[in-house]
């Protein structure tokens, strides 16, 4: 098949072009940033009159450049091509996060150290120089590094294929999109694969030989490494689900028989978020305006690794559609949390209640909001009311939507809520949300 056109992020790296800062490409593995970068973005610049000397592209995981993984001798490299002031120069790089970090050689401070940087905010010198590198985990943008980069730099993070991208490039039938999709993913490798078991086996080998490794290298785990399978086995087939370290210390002990303390569990599901392997969404009171600090959910960055760590065998299709829709959300920059709707009611013998319901997902965007319910199917009234009973108890005006599996007509019911159908809100309509809310 050809080539996927990524419009969503090719845009992003237009409007920032230009712009005297450093554009910082991140994402998890075989997500597709080399592409956006060199072939899309580059092809872009090509037909706007750039021409091949203009563009210094390096890839820092390929052996023949490991010379480079030194700052001091990529920062020669780099301006050993930056030759003429009249040309402006492209600068790319590949994996930028293997470049080591090492000790300044002309301070005594044992300390004093270079890195990768340095070596970028000193070509923010040129004025003729525009930086991109792309990066395959969060600790090469931390909190910290995004401090030394002086309000210098730019993250333009990059997801695994949305649905529209996918349902736009798959060549078969479109009416079996949705069902490849939600069992292999969006990674853009498996569309190119045309076997059940090559897909299977190209995502269960990403997992244990890719990102897992990541995580135990980066993080010095090598005697944990399967305490860490058993947590994502765990997360992965309680998708959806409310949750919080010490539950899943309980869960280790009564299902794996292991004594592994919450504290360890927090930090390595910490090591999974940062890997950009897990997405977590936190509690959110809506009647109390206050966020809950515990429990939260876990998403898959993408519903095919998910199956993949299950080797395929709980594919709940419930599940997966939430997942689904909240990574869509989260790549169209939305903050996306759970909601609780807490109300008080008398039982059948008088006494007093308190109940709390779940609104699937609260989204906003600065002030703006919408509340999300994700429902498989609602057959008749009374699944209706069940479905709806939390965003019916939302005292105020904003935008109330239930998305269901099937393809429906789209439709308000009488107190407002909108009803349509999954394909129909990932083709379309989340568009319209990104231009109005």
């Amino acid at each position: 098949m050809g080539r996927i056109e990524r419009k969503y992020y090719l845009n992003k790296l237009i409007e920032r072009r230009g712009n005297g800062r450093v554009k910082v490409i991140t994402g998890i593995r075989r997500c597709g940033k080399s592409v956006l970068l060199f072939d899309i973005f580059g092809d872009y610049l090509r037909a706007e009159g750039v021409t091949e000397d203009q563009l210094i592209i390096l890839k820092l995981d390929v052996a023949m450049n490991a010379q480079y993984r030194n700052p001091m001798e990529l920062d020669k490299y780099l301006r050993g091509q930056i030759t003429d002031s009249s040309k402006q120069y492209y600068v790319m790089l590949d994996e930028i996060q293997e470049v080591s970090t090492i000790r300044n050689p002309w301070l005594q401070d044992e300390n004093a150290t270079i890195g990768f940087v340095d070596v970028l905010l000193g070509l923010m010198d040129f004025r003729n120089v525009d930086v991109y590198v792309t990066g395959s985990n969060s600790k090469m943008i931390s909190s910290d590094i995004m401090t030394e980069f002086k309000d210098r730099g730019d993250e333009i993070h990059v997801n695994p294929l949305m649905y529209k991208e996918f349902y736009t490039a798959y060549q078969g039938d479109k009416r079996r999109a949705w069902q490849e999709f939600v069992t292999y993913g969006g990674l853009p490798r498996v569309m190119s694969l045309t076997s059940d078991s090559d897909k299977s086996q190209y995502l269960q080998d990403l997992i244990r030989k890719t990102y897992l490794t990541d995580v135990i290298e980066r993080n010095r785990l090598q005697k944990d490494i399967s305490v860490l399978d058993d947590l994502l086995n765990i997360v992965s087939s309680s998708v959806g689900s409310l949750t919080n370290p010490k539950k899943l210390e309980n869960t280790f002990e009564s299902v794996k028989q292991k004594k592994i303390d919450d504290v360890t569990i927090s930090t390595y599901l910490d090591y999974f978020v940062e890997s950009y392997l897990l997405r977590r969404a936190n509690q959110y009171d809506i009647k109390g305006k206050k966020y809950i600090n515990t429990p939260l959910k876990y998403y898959l960055a993408d519903v095919g690794l998910r199956n993949a760590q299950l080797n395929f065998r709980q594919q709940e299709e419930t599940h997966l559609m939430e997942n689904v829709i909240f990574n869509e959300l989260c790549v169209r920059g939305f903050n996306v949390d759970v909601g609780v709707v807490e109300y008080n009611y008398k039982d059948e013998q008088g006494k007093s209640k308190r109940k709390k319901l779940e609104v699937d997902f609260v989204v906003n965007r600065g002030n703006r909001r919408c509340y999300i319910q994700s429902a498989f199917a609602i057959p008749d009234e009374e699944k209706r009311e069940q479905e709806t009973n939390s965003l019916r108890r939302i005292n105020d005006s904003y935008r109330k939507i239930v998305v269901v599996r099937d393809p429906i007509v789209p439709w308000y019911d009488e107190g407002g809520i909108y009803y349509i159908g999954l394909e129909d809100f990932c083709l379309e309509y989340i568009d319209e949300l990104d231009r109005t809310l």
